[in-house]
């Protein structure tokens, strides 16, 4: 089965391990996080084939993602790079709430290049998906992904984009043009309200989903947490309420949606099983601490409509 290439920086990720003020001693959990791999491991768990493009430092978080992605079945193009990979802290300073900090200047994957794109692999891909996070990072890994859109829509592949804005890496009004032209060279494109407003300038979901559209992209996701989603798909309009769960981590409810619909499009699903998988997948992110971990598999997804709590 052709499945789903992406590329982009996973970081080594520090997890305060109980919400407040952080105390001298206090335990961290240790894993990895990243948007791109986080999507290659939710289509992997739903049954379709993933590769992940990117550049990790010759150290233990880099090999700890290595062993990671292999451990969840995804096939890590990765170039080692002398810099370190980068690291990110997650503090929690109440339930519920986090706050990020990023340790990525200079880092292994702030050097991704064109040339460590696989151009066969991108163009034997059913899809390729990037996220505005990668052009964030510099000119070397924004050309990377422009190199990439280049070879994958010359061989007639599903081009996907999450605006993924990260205000940490920079301002909107940088942001602006070079998601908007991103978009425009995109099949797929998923965004939040807020974040869509970058490149729209509303915030209004049906409004954004039409001038997102109007810019090229056949399929427009706008997420809406809590509200579940709306979408324009073939210039047709869909709304899907969100699934009621007990939240427990809502890190990670973003990039198990894009997972559940992009691996129902590369199993050639309609759109109502698109979305309907999309929202069941972010719901059941949510009810998991953790970057991926909470990422489902065809299992899960059948079990969350089940009434019975324990199947005997």
């Amino acid at each position: 089965m052709r499945g789903l290439v992406t590329a982009g920086e996973t970081m080594g990720l520090l997890v305060q391990s109980t919400p407040g003020v952080p105390r001298a001693g206090e335990a961290m959990a240790f894993g990895i996080g990243g948007s791109e791999s986080n999507v290659a491991i939710g289509v992997r768990r739903l049954g379709v084939p993933a590769v992940w493009i990117g550049r990790l430092g010759d150290d233990a978080a880099g090999a700890l993602v290595r062993r990671e992605l292999r451990a969840e079945q995804v096939e890590a193009a990765a170039t080692t790079d002398p810099a370190p990979t980068g690291l990110m802290i997650r503090w929690r300073p109440a339930p519920q709430r986090g706050r990020v900090e990023y340790f990525r200047q200079g880092s292994a994957g702030s050097h991704l290049c064109a040339s460590d794109i696989p151009d066969a692999l991108v163009a034997d891909a059913a899809v390729f998906h990037a996220s505005g996070i990668t052009l964030a990072l510099g000119d070397d890994p924004a050309r990377a992904i422009a190199h990439a859109v280049a070879v994958a829509r010359a061989a007639g592949v599903t081009v996907s984009f999450d605006l993924n804005y990260r205000r940490a890496l920079w301002d909107e009004t940088a942001a602006a043009p070079a998601l908007t032209a991103a978009v425009a060279q995109s099949d797929v494109v998923f965004a939040g309200a807020q974040e869509a407003a970058i490149v729209t300038g509303t915030i209004d979901p049906l409004e954004s989903a039409l001038a997102l559209e109007a810019l090229g992209p056949t399929q427009v996701i706008i997420t809406l947490g809590a509200a579940g989603c709306l979408a324009r798909i073939d210039h047709t309009t869909h709304e899907v309420p969100a699934l009621s769960v007990a939240v427990l981590d809502t890190v990670g409810a973003g990039d198990a949606f894009v997972a559940g619909y992009l691996a129902e499009l590369v199993l050639g699903a309609p759109v109502e099983r698109r979305l309907a998988t999309a929202v069941a997948a972010g719901a059941l992110a949510v009810t998991v601490s953790g970057d991926w971990e909470g990422m489902p598999d065809r299992r899960s997804l059948e079990l969350l409509g089940q009434v019975e709590p324990v199947v005997r």
